[in-house]
């Protein structure tokens, strides 16, 4: 949030305005469509104060005067309605081996959809340069799109501090030296750029628009090349007393496992992550001659499509994977109980060929009350998720404090 300095005697009059402002504005955006008069009713507010709200509102583009609702036996009353299109959003996720991007307008809906594979952990210039190209494809895709972009969110596969978001893990990523290198997009493109964890975006977007929409405390696992977590608490994102909450990946389920990135051993990312499971493949393949995977590289794309094909060497591998992140995710629910836990990521496209034997592995570890309280289900916002949280990232805060985008600060 932006600090803001008393400047004299009308700051307070200023600042209930702006509250006022963006109380009323987040109203509208979640009705859609609503009377002066019920926003008055529902927010405590005279009509007075409505009616001076809306009208500053109406001056934005944000808002508008749409239809008439039904009379009560005066003048019918005419609904204020939230401009979806109003303006458009950059969501970008930024994972360990691709960029994808979305634009999204005021609502969450995509406009337009971009991915590309890129090693990214270890080519930030590429990476960097993919990110503007593929947003610049995303624009072009949209007519009229550039002069109604509000910010840029962008997912990113590192624990991120909200007070330096420039700053990536140097453990988790360390050819990028520390430092995101965001700062040209905010320059060239004139916008807010906002950045998070990918597994809080995945969260972030489950709550806005998937099967978290009624729960305020659930967990949200993405499974790929990394494995994280973002938990929501009493319906906020928890960050922990450094920001790093979240690193389920490296919860050790086997002390005499791997060496881990994090120099550990046996941590769940090297029993579960996309290049573990490429390599715990390769390493049965002779066990398992008839199967496809066998005799040749294998890729996670070719290692799903087994597994959806029922291969055995493919099923061993998910099932061995599954254990690991069922022991990891049955301490999350004897410890924290959360109403559900998401899984999203590339490694969730083979089902319940993970799913099922996750839930058998958490039903034999844990308590019959975090167990009843709790669903274990794979999101259904797809490969998407992330690129959206990073939009939905952006939404969020314009309606929380319109003043930090150029393009919303006459609220």
């Amino acid at each position: 949030m932006a600090t803001r300095i008393a400047t004299g005697p009308t700051s307070a009059d200023d600042a209930r305005g702006r509250r006022l402002s963006h109380l009323v504005l987040d109203f509208i955006w979640h009705q859609r469509q609503v009377s002066r008069a019920e926003i008055a009713r529902t927010l405590g507010l005279s009509r007075s104060t409505v009616s001076d709200v809306v009208g500053r509102l109406l001056g934005t583009g944000l808002v508008f005067e749409g239809g008439e609702g039904p009379s009560r036996g005066g003048r019918p009353p005419k609904f204020i309605v939230f401009q979806d299109d109003a303006h458009v959003v950059l969501g970008v996720d930024m994972g360990a081996s691709h960029v994808s991007t979305v634009l999204t307008d005021l609502r969450g809906e995509v406009l337009s959809w971009q991915n590309r594979e890129h090693p990214v952990r270890t080519d930030p210039v590429g990476a960097r340069a993919l990110i503007r190209e593929l947003c610049e494809a995303a624009l072009d895709e949209v007519s009229g799109s550039r002069g109604r972009l509000l910010g840029i969110g962008v997912a990113v596969p590192s624990p991120v501090d909200p007070a330096q978001p420039e700053r990536l893990h140097e453990v988790v990523m360390p050819a990028w030296k520390g430092r995101a290198g965001f700062d040209e997009f905010r320059r060239d493109y004139g916008v807010p750029v906002l950045v998070d964890n990918d597994a809080n975006l995945g969260a972030l977007a489950e709550r806005w628009w998937g099967g978290a929409r009624y729960l305020d405390d659930f967990a949200y696992i993405k499974l790929a090349t990394g494995i994280g977590s973002g938990h929501l608490i009493r319906g906020e994102i928890y960050r922990g007393s450094t920001s790093v909450a979240g690193e389920i990946g490296h919860v050790t389920t086997d002390p005499s496992g791997e060496p881990c990135l994090c120099g550990n051993r046996g941590c769940l990312t090297t029993f579960a992550g996309a290049e573990a499971l490429i390599r715990r493949t390769t390493e049965l393949a002779r066990e398992y001659p008839d199967s496809p995977l066998a005799g040749r590289p294998v890729s996670l794309t070719a290692l799903e499509q087994a597994a959806l094909a029922d291969d055995a060497l493919a099923l061993h591998v998910f099932r061995e994977a599954a254990h690991h992140l069922g022991i990891a995710i049955a301490g999350l629910l004897n410890v924290m109980n959360p109403a559900a836990v998401f899984l999203g990521g590339s490694i969730t496209r083979v089902g319940d060929r993970i799913l099922l034997p996750i839930r058998e592995t958490v039903l034999r570890r844990t308590l019959v009350d975090s167990l009843a309280a709790s669903e274990i289900r794979i999101t259904d916002l797809g490969p998407r998720a992330f690129a959206v949280g990073a939009s939905t990232m952006v939404l969020a805060t314009a309606l929380e404090d319109p003043t930090l985008f150029p393009e919303m600060a006459g609220v």
